[in-house]
């Protein structure tokens, strides 16, 4: 018996061909080595802006954090590690591969003073605003 994700139409196939489709489908299953995108959040506070990226199985040493401009690019190298003692993968539902996500920055943010953090498979890089930068202004019609 194997462990398979569940599915209540995997024994009752829409068509015959959907049927050989699906068998064929769980003899072999290999990850995708391409690139992925990994989940974001994006916070602001009254001091920062934080963006958390869902990174689980990377060490803080695979990550590039590059400011050019105006954009802060964060990228990275996930693995698979396949190992080969007995494990015959049927379902693999991990990312893996490249991934680069970029976000534009606004003028009141200090980007010398970006910092970031690796812990329990998220990201957390934080960028503190420049108190002294005023984007906004009101002005008062007369």
């Amino acid at each position: 018996m194997t462990l398979t994700k569940y599915n209540p139409r995997r024994f009752a196939p829409n068509t015959f061909n959907h049927f050989f489709d699906r068998f064929f489908s769980d003899l072999d299953v290999a990850p995708v080595f391409n690139s992925f995108s990994p989940s974001v959040d994006v916070a602001e506070t009254e001091n920062s802006f934080e963006i958390q990226l869902s990174v689980p199985g990377m060490n803080k040493e695979d990550f590039k954090i590059d400011i050019s401009d105006d954009r802060l690019t964060i990228s990275g190298d996930r693995k698979f590690e396949k190992e080969d003692k007995g494990k015959n993968y049927r379902t693999v539902e991990s990312q893996f591969g490249s991934f680069s996500r970029s976000f534009y920055l606004p003028d009141n943010v200090k980007r010398d003073k970006v910092s970031a953090s690796y812990t329990n498979g998220i990201l957390n890089v934080t960028i503190p605003k420049d108190k002294k930068k005023v984007l906004e202004q009101n002005i008062e019609v007369k």
